[in-house]
């Protein structure tokens, strides 16, 4: 069920240990009341992808996932055609004869038996139940340009023109999630059409609820001296400054080599767990000498 207010947002996430402020929990309310795609920058571990996940979880619909990627174009986003199939049916009534009769069979090897759906065009199809699905749109940054321009015609009017077929629209529009780290600038024509929101690193204390709700059983004191250092790491000048998944990545660490507090030894030996690029981590050891 749509909430039908920010309060319930922020409820209803949390009920899968999602802990929003009240910029993002507006935004997503915006987003699911106004039917808008929603527009998420930020960067790489903030929970932007999360943010979709959660929500296909607590409204209780199917998450479709387009990972996107460089080279990415139609046919892996959208529909292809089995062309392999469509060759052997030609074969088969050739053999049959049926050619010479009636030498057009596009309506039949042009068919919904012949189509292959991928994401997009899955996220679009009639849907009996009249529960729309979160269609997550993944690290739009990733794809190339003129990919954005295939979105447009979704992300206005949320259907697909298939030249062979026609257009295939949503009765019911998907919940569009769409995210970005934002390596290259998105067309202005995309934004546009969407809620936009930038998904920034939480304060200590949203970090900190994070922590404790997503690994329930860590100790407080540990709990906090992680957060503590991870925010201090963040104002470091580093290349890839730790995200929310890292934090809970190095908790999870820490409790497999069954530390109870933080040390420099500790600290020292589990840095790759936090900072991605041997440059930063010897920028931190240096620094801390």
């Amino acid at each position: 069920m749509i909430p039908d207010s920010i309060e319930n947002t922020i409820k209803m996430l949390a009920q899968e240990d999602y802990i929003v402020d009240r910029s993002l929990a507006t935004a997503v309310f915006l987003s699911l009341k106004m039917k808008k795609p929603l527009f998420l920058e930020g960067e790489a571990g903030v929970g932007k992808t999360e943010i979709a996940k959660v929500l296909a979880k607590v409204l209780g619909t199917e998450l479709i996932r387009l990972q996107c990627y460089e080279g990415l174009d139609m046919s892996s986003a959208a529909y292809e055609w089995n062309y392999p199939r469509q060759i052997l049916e030609i074969r088969l009534h050739e053999s049959n004869g049926q050619i010479k009769k009636n030498n057009v069979v596009e309506e039949e090897i042009f068919g919904d038996k012949f189509l292959i759906k991928r994401p997009l065009l899955r996220a679009l199809e009639h849907n009996p139940t009249g529960q729309p699905p979160v269609l997550l749109i993944d690290e739009l940054d990733r794809s190339d340009e003129p990919f954005e321009a295939f979105l447009l015609e979704i992300l206005s009017d949320f259907q697909i023109t298939i030249p062979e077929m026609g257009t295939v629209k949503a009765d019911v529009p998907p919940i569009v999630v769409i995210t970005s780290n934002r390596t290259r600038e998105i067309h202005d024509a995309v934004k546009r059409r969407c809620l936009y929101h930038w998904v920034s690193y939480p304060d200590f204390a949203r970090e900190l609820d994070i922590l404790k709700r997503k690994i329930g059983d860590i100790n407080n004191k540990l709990a906090e001296q992680i957060v503590e250092h991870v925010q201090v790491l963040r104002n470091e000048n580093v290349f890839k400054k730790p995200g929310t998944a890292e934090t809970l990545d190095w908790a999870k660490a820490l409790q497999v080599l069954s530390q109870t507090e933080l040390s420099p030894s500790v600290i020292e030996s589990t840095l790759g767990v936090l900072l991605k690029y041997q440059d930063d981590i010897d920028k931190i050891l240096t620094s801390n000498k």
